[in-house]
C-alpha cells in the first residue's frame, strides 16, 4: 500500500481530560479576584465562524471538548458543558465529568440550567465579543429567573489564566480574480445599498459576507478562505472595511482603497460610537453580530436594528462565473475522488486500511490536481459503528482498521474557482441485506430531491420530506437536515438555504446546496449519499408557475454493491443509469487506463430484478 502525505488534514487533537480541573481552579480564582460568582465560555469567537483560530479556542482549552459547538457556565460550586447530541460521546471522552457535567443542550439550555443553578444575587460574566443578542437575552432572562445577573465584561477571563494561549496569525489577504468573482465588488456594493431602504448603515460582522462582498480571500482560519475582517455600509459615501493591516500588501491595499476607507479593526467601535450620536439606525445580523457591537451603538444614542445581513441572501445566488467555476471544481474533484475510489476499492480489501490512512489518501489525489488550496472541512472518514455517529472525526485513538461492513467517507476541497462536498458509503466485503436495504432507502430519498421539480418559492422544508418518505416508510429517520448551502470558495456550509425540516429560505436560482440524506444504526453503521445541486429554472410547457429543479453538479460514482435494485422504481433506476453515464464520460478523459476501467465497470446499468 503507497504511503501519502497529509499536509493539509489536520485530524481531532486528543485532549487530555486531567488538565480540566485544574484550569477550572484557575479561571474561578480570576473570577473570585473581578468579583465575579461565573462565567459564560461559547465556542465562539468573535464572528460566530464555524471554524475560529487556535487563540479562539476557549472553550477546548478551559473544557478539553473539541466540537464545532457548544457553551460552559462555570459557577462557584459547579459548572457545565453544553453539546447537541452530535457530540454527547466526544463529550464524555474529552472533558472531566467530575468538573463538568455534561449536559444536552437541547433538553436543558444553558438559560434553564442558570435558572435552576445560580445563586441568588450571583454575577455572571460573560464576553460581548463572544455572544449575539438573542443569546445574551436568553442567558440574562435565565439568570434572572435565578435572582442572578449577567454582566458584560470588557475582556475574557479565561484569556487572563490561559498562559500559553497562541498568537493570531496574520494571513495575507488577497483579491479573488474576476474570473471566479463575476461581478466586481463596486457593483456588489451598489446593489447592496438598494437593500439598505430607510437603514443609515449596515454593520457586516459575517466574514463570509465582507470576502464575497469586496472580491478578498484570506488565511485566518482552517478549511475556509476567510480574512477576518468587519465592513460598514451606510447610504452614501465610501464603506470602511476594517482589517488588520499587516495582511495587507501594497497593491491589494491600493485595490481596496478605491472602494472603501481601509482601518484598522480597533476603529470599529469608535465609528459606531460615531453614528451613535447621530441618530443612526444600523442593521446588525442576528446570527454574527456579537452584543458588543449594538451596545455600543446604542449607549452612544443610536438605533440597533437587529435583522438579516441582506448580503447572505446575495451571495447565496451564484452568479454565472461562480457556477462555471463550481462546474469545473467538481469535474476536477470527482477525478481526484474515483482515483480514491478505485485504489480503496483495491486496498480495503486487504484489511490493513484505516481511517486515517483512507482519508489522507484521499487529500492526496486531491492535492496532485496542482489545484487545492485546503480541504473545505475535516475529512469525516467514519468505518463500521464509527459511521453511525453523523459528525465523527478520526483521531489517533479513535482510528479504526476498515474491516468487512461500510465505510463512509465524506469530504471536501477548496479550489479558488469553487468548493466541494461529497459523501460516499461503500460496501468492503459482502454487506448485510440489512445494509443494502437503508443503503437503497437513502438513495431513493437523494434521487427524489435531485429530480424534484417546485415552484417559485418553495422552501428547503417543504422539500425535505421528499429525502425521508422511503426510510418512513420503514419507520426509520435520519435526525440531521437534508441539505445546507454552499460557497464559492467560501465556506462550505453557507447560509441561509437548506433542506431542512427548518428550512424556511425559500430557494432561487443559482443557490448551490447539498443533497444529503443519511441513516444510522448507533453501534453499527452509517449512510448517507451526498452530491452538490444547484437550483435551476425549468421550462415546462403548459406551466401556470415560474418552476424550479436542480442540477447535481457533483460527479462521482455510488457503490451498486450497495443496492438492492428491487426497491427502486423505474424512475430512479433510470435517473441512476443516467447520473452514471453522465459521470463515465465526464470523467474518463480526465483518469489512466486502469482507473478508466474501474470506472466503466462501477457505473454500469442496473435493472430491476
Amino acid at each position: 500500500m503507497p504511503v501519502f502525505e497529509s499536509r493539509l488534514q489536520s485530524f481531532a487533537v486528543v485532549s487530555d481530560p486531567a488538565t480540566v480541573a485544574p484550569r477550572l481552579a484557575a479561571l474561578r480564582a480570576e473570577l473570585k479576584r473581578r468579583g465575579l460568582d461565573g462565567f459564560v465560555a461559547p465556542r465562539a469567537d468573535e464572528h460566530q465562524n464555524e471554524y475560529v483560530q487556535k487563540s479562539a479556542e476557549r472553550l477546548a482549552w478551559l473544557t478539553g471538548f473539541t466540537g464545532s459547538a457548544g457553551l460552559a457556565v462555570a459557577l462557584a460550586d459547579k459548572a457545565a458543558l453544553f453539546v447537541d447530541g452530535r457530540y454527547t460521546l466526544q463529550a464524555k471522552e474529552q472533558t472531566d465529568a467530575a468538573a463538568f457535567a455534561i449536559v444536552h443542550l437541547i433538553e436543558t439550555p444553558p438559560e434553564r440550567w442558570l435558572e435552576a443553578n445560580a445563586a441568588k444575587g450571583a454575577r455572571i460574566g460573560y464576553d460581548p465579543w463572544l455572544m449575539t443578542r438573542d443569546q445574551v437575552a436568553r442567558l440574562a432572562k435565565g439568570a434572572q429567573a435565578a435572582g442572578a445577573s449577567l454582566v458584560a465584561l470588557d475582556d475574557n477571563p479565561v484569556d487572563a489564566v490561559w498562559s500559553d494561549r497562541p498568537a493570531p496569525p496574520p494571513a495575507p489577504v488577497t483579491l479573488h480574480p474576476p474570473k471566479y468573482a463575476g461581478e466586481s465588488a463596486a457593483k456588489k456594493i451598489a446593489r447592496l445599498r438598494k437593500t439598505l431602504g430607510k437603514l443609515d448603515a449596515l454593520a457586516i460582522s459575517d466574514p463570509h459576507s465582507v470576502a464575497w462582498l469586496f472580491n478578498i480571500r484570506g488565511g485566518d482560519v482552517g478549511c475556509t478562505p476567510l480574512p477576518l475582517a468587519w465592513a460598514l455600509v451606510a447610504r452614501e459615501g465610501k464603506p470602511r472595511l476594517y482589517v488588520d493591516g499587516r495582511k495587507l500588501s501594497n497593491a491589494v491595499r491600493a485595490k481596496l482603497a478605491d472602494l472603501a476607507d481601509v482601518e484598522e479593526p480597533r476603529a470599529l467601535l469608535a465609528d459606531l460610537e460615531r453614528l451613535g450620536r447621530d441618530g443612526a439606525t444600523v442593521r446588525f445580523d442576528s446570527t454574527t453580530a456579537p452584543e458588543k457591537l449594538a451596545a455600543t451603538l446604542e449607549a452612544a444614542g443610536g438605533k440597533a436594528d437587529v435583522g438579516a445581513d441582506p448580503t447572505a441572501l446575495m451571495k447565496a445566488a451564484k452568479n454565472r462565473a461562480e457556477l462555471d467555476g463550481a462546474r469545473a471544481a467538481h469535474l476536477r474533484d470527482g477525478a481526484a475522488l474515483t482515483r480514491f475510489l478505485a485504489w480503496f476499492d483495491a486496498h480495503a480489501r486487504k484489511g490493513a486500511l484505516t481511517e486515517i490512512d483512507a482519508a489522507a489518501a484521499l487529500e492526496s489525489f486531491r492535492r496532485e490536481t496542482g489545484k487545492l488550496k485546503d480541504l473545505s472541512f475535516p475529512s469525516i472518514s467514519a468505518a463500521g459503528p464509527n459511521a453511525a455517529l453523523p459528525h465523527y472525526r478520526v483521531n489517533e485513538r479513535s482510528n479504526r482498521v476498515i474491516g468487512r461492513g461500510v465505510y463512509l467517507i465524506d469530504s471536501g476541497a477548496q479550489y479558488e474557482d469553487g468548493t466541494t462536498d461529497v459523501t460516499r458509503t461503500l460496501a468492503v466485503g459482502r454487506p448485510t441485506a440489512e445494509m443494502r436495504d437503508r443503503a437503497t432507502r437513502v438513495l431513493k430519498g437523494h434521487i427524489a430531491i435531485a429530480m424534484a421539480v417546485f415552484p417559485k418559492g418553495t422552501t428547503g422544508a417543504q422539500l425535505d420530506t421528499l429525502a425521508r418518505e422511503s426510510l418512513w416508510r420503514a419507520g426509520l429517520d435520519f435526525d440531521h437536515g437534508t441539505g445546507h448551502g454552499v460557497g464559492s470558495y467560501l465556506s462550505v456550509h453557507e447560509g441561509p438555504q437548506r433542506i431542512a425540516k427548518t428550512g424556511t429560505t425559500p430557494l432561487v436560482e443559482g443557490m448551490i446546496i447539498s443533497n444529503e440524506p443519511g441513516y444510522y444504526r448507533p453501534g453499527h453503521f452509517g449512510v448517507r449519499l451526498e452530491n452538490l445541486v444547484v437550483v435551476e429554472k425549468r421550462v415546462i410547457a403548459g406551466a401556470e408557475r415560474e418552476m424550479l429543479g436542480f442540477e447535481t453538479l457533483t460527479l462521482a460514482p455510488f457503490d451498486l454493491a450497495l443496492i438492492d435494485n428491487r426497491l427502486l422504481t423505474r424512475f430512479e433506476v433510470a435517473w441512476l443509469d443516467a447520473y452514471h453515464a453522465r459521470v463515465r464520460k465526464a470523467l474518463s478523459p480526465l483518469l489512466d487506463a486502469p482507473t478508466r476501467k474501474w470506472l466503466a465497470q462501477a457505473t454500469r446499468k442496473i435493472s430491476n430484478v
